[in-house]
């Protein structure tokens, strides 16, 4: 047992009690099938009930027909998911983890594209991301959806839940209906207070007489919508009251945000600090006597056991670093922090997937969301395995062979191990990027992996090794676009970050973003901490499009206008000079217009694809042994497609 007092400390939440403080919270998955629980989600579920979590609460489960705002949502409504509830909480319970159900309609914050019926809402506001008028429900649909939260807590009940959770903060028509920024209405259901909480109140008494007194029910609320005249934290403590004065909900969970409007603060990124939202389940805490549930980018035990000492919550809500790490609390328990797998919160496999319609995944865990499909079993004999490059890609092959009882030796030629990783992290705001490498280097140190540094590999030294098998993991070289020439002024993103050029301040810096990602604007905040002037350029309709998909424009968008950093879109650089004294002129044409213009910089930084290292592949690959390829030498991409790689030829060697 380790000191952390407060997260391995019992609690009772009505009839349940939790053995520890850490709640696996609800989130999205895509896991559904044709609108049913799947056994991917069984898996999934079962991964951090066996890992130790204290109470697991499934992702929302849809109350009525006219709610189905993104393809894979779990139809809870329909009789037919009561056999995958089951299964669901069969796996859980057999590590004797207690699960609940959430139960949700979005409301408004919804499109008809797939149910092709009218988005219902509490007042005709249309929602920023879906942008579709929703239809004012009457009194006689509100009654409908009430008795729809009742059938479906009903089918949970059926299904072997210990229990349900409201939605009703960020993404919810009861959400709706609580704010004063989208409930106009003027009857009973609108105006006061009173009125806008009418409707949680008859679901609340719908669904404990659906679920009896022998199930949890618990309510999440959102403390602060951070949109102008929505809900705000003195209102929240006052509908917690409300709720715990019906008698009939055991705990309070709580919420930051709404999804579509302020999202990226829910699920906010690194730039964020760990627990920004624990004011919010503090101020509930000592409005009400019910347990309350704090949540807000806790990374780790330490950050978890902080938040319950200093009184903020009563169980903290840790979900992406149980996505990251399905051991996050039998490890902490054990005694065992150092070797959690730590979530980075960069959200390009979890909130990034799930934004691009596909289930859900994890950056570092290349098993999330494939826990279902079984791994083949390792050779019955040790092989001798060599891995060449130390980056994710190596890292994770190499902890993957010798997790599989593989003699393994990983050799990079950088004196640190971390490839294009470590790079990225030395960027402005960018350092928990690193924890990846971190990670993966604490689990081949675990699992016996012999590493070389500051070793060059050609293919006479891989046969002179001997091995059984070969992973290639040797990254890619950075590829100057065909109009650079041989400008020594014309460099890449990689040249900066890793020390090669320096602009210094005060000179005018062109940085051409063709990747829509990290590289460009990091690099930029970089120099302009740096005292440079900052310009990108992109031939997209925005700079850096791709940190809308992780939640990191908006907040990248605030600090880039603070600092001074230009952006310039639909642009494409044709040419490049040199110009006496060293600076650099481009030719750029503006592709909507057909405008030329030319500018004149002391530095050109390109943000662009590069060209894989494959030259050891090639002199190996007819080799008697096995030799696999994994990450950016086969093809350069982002880190999750190198981690997920390397998993592979570990588990194929």
């Amino acid at each position: 047992m380790t000191g952390h007092r407060h997260l391995f400390s019992p609690l009772r939440l009505g009839p349940l009690t939790v053995a520890n403080r850490i709640v696996f919270s609800a989130h999205l998955t895509n896991y559904a099938e044709d609108g049913l629980p799947s056994e991917q989600h069984a898996a999934y579920y079962a991964a951090r009930a066996a890992g130790g979590a204290g109470l697991i609460i499934t992702e929302e489960h849809s109350t009525h027909v006219t709610d189905w705002p993104y393809e894979k949502l779990i139809h809870g409504y329909r009789p037919e998911a009561v056999p995958g509830y089951r299964r669901i909480t069969e796996a859980v319970h057999a590590h004797g983890t207690p699960i609940l159900a959430q139960l949700n309609h979005n409301g408004g914050q919804a499109s008809s594209l797939y149910s092709r019926l009218p988005v219902w809402a509490p007042s005709p506001v249309p929602d920023p991301l879906f942008r579709e008028v929703p239809k004012a429900v009457t009194t006689g649909e509100i009654a409908e959806i009430v008795a729809g939260y009742g059938t479906v807590a009903g089918h949970c009940a059926d299904g072997g839940f210990d229990g349900v959770e409201l939605q009703c903060s960020h993404s919810s028509i009861v959400r709706g209906f609580l704010s004063p920024a989208t409930n106009l209405r003027t009857d009973a259901y609108g105006g006061s207070l009173e009125n806008r909480t009418r409707i949680l109140l008859e679901i609340v008494d719908a669904v404990r007489e659906a679920v009896g007194p022998g199930r949890a029910l618990g309510v999440r609320l959102c403390g602060d919508e951070l949109i102008e005249g929505g809900t705000t934290i003195d209102e929240a403590v006052e509908i917690a009251r409300r709720v715990e004065a019906t008698g009939k909900v055991d705990y309070i969970n709580t919420s930051i945000g709404v999804a579509t409007s302020t999202l990226y603060m829910i699920e906010a990124s690194m730039t964020v600090p760990p627990g920004y939202a624990l004011f919010i389940s503090n101020a509930i805490r000592r409005a009400v006597r019910l347990p309350v549930v704090g949540v807000g980018r806790i990374k780790d035990p330490v950050q978890a056991e902080r938040a319950l000492a200093e009184g903020h919550c009563d169980l903290i809500g840790v979900v992406r670093g149980q996505i990251a790490d399905p051991d996050f609390a039998a490890k902490a328990r054990a005694g065992q922090t150092p070797a959690i797998r730590t979530c980075l919160s960069c959200n390009q496999e979890c909130v990034g997937r799930m934004g691009l319609n596909r289930w859900l995944g994890c950056i570092e865990n290349p098993r999330a969301g494939r826990e279902s499909v079984p791994l083949p079993p390792p050779g019955r004999r040790p092989q001798k395995v060599l891995v060449v490059g130390g980056g994710p890609a190596g890292l994770q092959a190499a902890a993957t062979a010798a997790g599989r009882g593989h003699q393994v030796t990983l050799l990079e030629r950088a004196p640190a191990t971390g490839g294009q990783v470590a790079t990225a992290a030395s960027a402005a705001g960018r350092a928990e990027f690193l924890d990846v490498v971190r990670n993966l280097l604490a689990e081949c140190h675990r699992n016996g992996v012999e590493i070389r540094t500051g070793t060059a590999v050609d293919a006479d030294a891989v046969r002179a090794f001997a091995p059984d098998a070969v992973v290639v993991a040797t990254g890619a070289r950075p590829q100057p676009p065909h109009w650079a020439g041989s400008l020594e002024r014309v460099v890449d993103v990689r040249d900066v970050l890793e020390g090669r050029v320096a602009p210094a301040a005060g000179e005018r810096v062109l940085i051409v973003d063709e990747l829509g990602f990290h590289q460009a604007t990091s690099v930029a905040e970089t120099l302009a901490e740096r005292g440079c002037r900052v310009r990108i350029s992109t031939p997209g309709m925005v700079v850096g499009q791709d940190l809308g998909i992780t939640l990191d424009l908006e907040t990248y968008s605030v600090r880039a206008h603070a600092k001074g950093i230009e952006h310039v879109t639909d642009q494409v650089v044709l040419a490049a000079h040199r110009q006496d004294g060293g600076g650099v002129t481009v030719d750029l044409l503006t592709h909507t217009t057909n405008a030329m213009a030319q500018e004149t910089y002391d530095w050109v930084v390109c943000a662009v694809q590069q060209a894989p290292r494959d030259e050891l592949w090639h002199a190996l690959k007819n080799e008697p042994f096995a030799v696999h390829r994994a990450g950016d030498c086969l093809t350069p991409r982002r880190a999750h497609a190198a981690v997920v790689e390397g998993h592979r030829a570990g588990v194929a060697v």
